[in-house]
C-alpha cells in the first residue's frame, strides 16, 4: 500500500505542483536574459476573415384593411424607407404567410421578406425601428415581425 501511495504523490500529484504558479513562485527562476513570451491563443468566434454583425430580417405583410399594397408602393417604400438609410446592401424576397389576426382568426397573406447584415448600434436599432413604424402607418398594418440575431459575416 505504501508504494502506492508514494506513485500516486509521484505520478499525479508532483506534475501538478510542478505546473502550479504559486509553486513556481517558491523556486528560484534561473538567472536568463531571455524569456519565451507567453502565447495565448486567441479566439475568434468569426475565424480569420469574419465580424460580428446583427442580421435583422423584417417581415411585411401586403394585405391591408383597403385592399393590398402594390407592387409600385412597396418598391417606393423600400427606395425611400430603406435604401436610403441602409444603402451599403440588402435582400429581398417573396413570401407566402400566415398568421393569427387580433381577433383569433388565421390570415394568410403575400409578404415580403426584407434581410439586413448590419452593426449592432443604437443608432441601427432606432433606424429599424423607424422603418417598421413607417410601414405600419402607411399601409395600415397591425404588426411587422422583425427578428434579429447575432452572426459572423465578411463582405
Amino acid at each position: 500500500m505504501r508504494i502506492l501511495t508514494f506513485a500516486f504523490v509521484l505520478l499525479v500529484l508532483a506534475p501538478l505542483r510542478a505546473t502550479d504558479p504559486l509553486a513556481a513562485a517558491d523556486r528560484p527562476k534561473a538567472d536568463t536574459t531571455y524569456e519565451l513570451p507567453s502565447q495565448q491563443p486567441t479566439f475568434s468566434p468569426c475565424g480569420p476573415a469574419g465580424t460580428a454583425h446583427v442580421r435583422t430580417t423584417l417581415y411585411f405583410g401586403l394585405t391591408r384593411p383597403t385592399g393590398r399594397v402594390s407592387e409600385d408602393e412597396w418598391r417606393t417604400f423600400l427606395r425611400q424607407q430603406v435604401t436610403s438609410r441602409f444603402p451599403d446592401g440588402l435582400t429581398v424576397w417573396e413570401a407566402q404567410g400566415q398568421w393569427r389576426r387580433s381577433d383569433g382568426r388565421i390570415s394568410r397573406e403575400r409578404s415580403k421578406v426584407l434581410l439586413l447584415v448590419h452593426d449592432d448600434t443604437v443608432l441601427a436599432r432606432a433606424t429599424l425601428g423607424e422603418i417598421v413604424t413607417a410601414y405600419k402607418e402607411r399601409f395600415e398594418q397591425e404588426s411587422v415581425l422583425w427578428e434579429s440575431s447575432s452572426v459572423c459575416a465578411t463582405f
